[in-house]
């Protein structure tokens, strides 16, 4: 689930925490990532959760309108695809999916008004209405409508945004991640008829499907920060000494986190090249650190690793 790009997001994250606060010891900050790492799985496991739930909230609806005084033909008779929609009733009587919910206490009840607003968006969508027009029920059907849900009405929806900031100091940065996970899952239930629980890191996902050359993603982050930990302080002086007096006193700690892990990465781990090292934590730094940062962390880590590996302490090539 977690790839090497995501995992060095979270292992700069434990590392900015103990910058800020070098109180911190090896094993809290090890602890903090594990607990990152899990948060993310959470998070993929209560956005599935809300297909069921906009679909119970669809289906209460109907019978409201049902129950009316006067109601109309179409409320008498309404069209019923989508509350009959195979993927909710495929997790809600999956007996691993459903546990895993319940031992998390993961519930949408509490967002009522999230999911009716969505609910109301989501009949104004194209989308939406051919799916609701076409005769063929199939579960890659279902998928197909759940995935354009997925990929058209979270990510910027400042409602959803507040819910899980509230839910979890962890989870609104791994949003756009998690729901390229929830995809890939639609996409197997769509192709298998079954919902799996995805392995954790990703290297395991691949173990799992017989690849025995990979890795373990999780290995490897927690070499990497605590190679960035234990050198951390050198490093930071490093990149102290290597501006200028008045760039100096300008250094945004999020630059020095940020190469002080691609400087651990380089000397921890000679099998990957100099290049994806260096371009990992410049695209991270777009994204976590100043408009500038980015040039400044590519020119400044590479003129460091070079100079490493002109002293013998990085062996690789560029």
């Amino acid at each position: 689930m977690l790839n090497r790009r995501i995992l060095r997001i979270k292992a700069f994250k434990v590392l900015y925490a103990y910058a800020e606060n070098p109180d911190l010891s090896l094993k809290e900050v090890l602890e903090s990532l594990e607990t990152s790492a899990e948060a993310t799985r959470d998070l993929y496991l209560y956005m599935l959760a809300v297909i069921p739930a906009l679909t119970q909230e669809a289906a209460r609806r109907i019978e409201a309108a049902r129950g009316k005084f006067n109601p109309t033909e179409e409320e008498l008779h309404p069209n019923l695809r989508f509350v009959s929609n195979g993927i909710s009733a495929l997790l809600e009587n999956d007996p691993d999916f459903q546990r895993l919910i319940e031992k998390k206490k993961f519930s949408w009840d509490q967002n009522d008004a999230f999911l009716h607003a969505l609910y109301e968006r989501l009949k104004t969508r194209p989308y939406y209405a051919e799916y609701m027009k076409s005769t063929e029920a199939s579960l890659q059907e279902d998928a197909a409508l759940w995935k354009n849900i997925f990929e058209q009405e979270f990510e910027d929806d400042d409602d959803l945004a507040a819910i899980l900031e509230d839910a979890s100091i962890h989870w609104a940065d791994d949003l756009p991640y998690v729901l390229g996970c929830c995809i890939r899952s639609l996409d197997e239930i769509a192709r298998t008829g079954r919902w799996n629980l995805p392995p954790l890191y990703q290297s395991d996902q691949l173990i799992s499907r017989g690849k025995t050359d990979v890795d373990s993603d999780r290995s490897f982050v927690r070499a990497l920060v605590t190679a960035a930990y234990g050198k951390y302080a050198e490093y930071d002086a490093l990149v102290a000494s290597s501006v200028s007096k008045w760039d100096r006193d300008r250094l945004y700690t999020t630059d020095t986190v940020l190469i002080a892990l691609g400087l651990a990465e380089a000397v921890t781990f000679p099998d990957i090249p100099v290049r994806v090292t260096i371009n990992e934590y410049v695209e991270i730094s777009k994204y976590y650190s100043t408009p500038k940062s980015h040039g400044f962390v590519n020119g400044l880590l590479d003129r460091l690793i070079k100079e490493k590996m002109a002293q013998g302490i990085i062996n690789k090539s560029l």
